[in-house]
């Protein structure tokens, strides 16, 4: 049985398709991404799976239960990390997780050991009397994420889990993500962050306009824009794009201080570089060839699905 399916999944808004007609399974024990811009319909579809939202069209069961007929026994499932979840922010840490945990009806004595065990896994266990208005963005953000998990859920949705987080925080949440992934959390995530997407799923949904353009485990995904290979190279002395927009080159960007070239044929394009560099005097201090990444496939199907 699948953990969570969505059958012809459609949400209208003033006549509006902010999700248009999606079908979708996900697997018990897999991480799946919804991967988008701002507005592609990611959350939309999380908010219909976790009956926040009535769908316009379609159905959304988890595991067997349809959320709109069976809600009780679809959400004992389930754990939730809204994109916009805010803790109470005059209680402490312990006391949000404890007052999770008794909405949740488990067991005062039991409901202590999960509070305590998630604030040490998630770095918090020394500010736990703290009331969380003194706690950064970074440390909220993970309590959040460790109240999604008191009823230890057999599938957790996270939208957009490590949005405007510190550098660290990202890190420990997306450690975390993978740890009860590990240990059989089915788990949805939704992100725009790409590289987010390519380094936690199993499988990505790639959105636009409320539509999944794609549906494949990340490398596979690259596989389908092989033609889309790239150079990057770096000199000695800045260059201007324009100057490298040779034969055969079809697209250059900027990345840092490196120009990336796409070809169909790099390797033809490599002695040109070369030639080039000798012929003004502009030393190459670095040149790669790269294979297609995920934000080459999300751009690739998203630039041709508007078309």
């Amino acid at each position: 049985m699948h953990a969570i399916t969505a059958e012809n999944l459609t949400k209208k808004f003033n006549g509006f398709a902010a999700v248009d007609d999606v079908s979708f399974t996900v697997e018990s024990g897999e991480l799946f991404g919804l991967l988008g811009p701002n507005g592609a319909g990611k959350t939309t579809i999380i908010r219909m799976f976790t009956g926040v939202l009535k769908p316009t069209g379609g159905t959304a069961r988890i595991g067997k239960y349809d959320i709109q007929r069976n809600p009780l026994e679809a959400k004992q499932l389930m754990g939730i990390v809204p994109e916009m979840a805010n803790a109470y922010v005059d209680l402490s840490a312990l006391k949000n997780l404890l007052l999770i945990g008794e909405l949740y009806g488990i067991r005062k004595k039991e409901r202590g050991e999960k509070a305590e065990y998630l604030l040490k896994l998630f770095g918090l266990y020394e500010k736990k009397r703290q009331k969380v208005k003194t706690f950064s963005k970074g440390m909220e953000q993970r309590l959040i994420v460790a109240m999604g998990l008191m009823n230890d859920p057999k599938l957790l949705f996270l939208d957009e889990p490590t949005s405007g987080l510190d550098v660290e925080s990202v890190i420990l949440v997306r450690e975390l993500i993978r740890e009860f992934n590990n240990n059989g959390t089915t788990i949805i995530l939704t992100t725009h962050n790409i590289e987010e997407a390519n380094q936690l799923c199993d499988r990505v949904a790639i959105m636009n306009h409320g539509r999944i353009v794609a549906i494949d485990r990340p490398e596979e995904l690259k596989r389908t824009i092989q033609s889309t290979t790239s150079i990057e190279v770096a000199f000695t002395t800045k260059v201007n794009a324009e100057e490298l927009m040779f034969d055969n080159v079809n697209e250059i960007k900027k990345v840092g201080d490196k120009l990336r070239l796409y070809a169909e044929k790099p390797e033809d394009i490599i002695p040109i570089l070369v030639k080039y560099a000798q012929f003004s005097n502009n030393k190459i201090i670095s040149l790669n060839t790269l294979a297609p990444n995920l934000e080459d496939v999300f751009l690739k199907l998203t630039k041709n699905e508007g078309k």
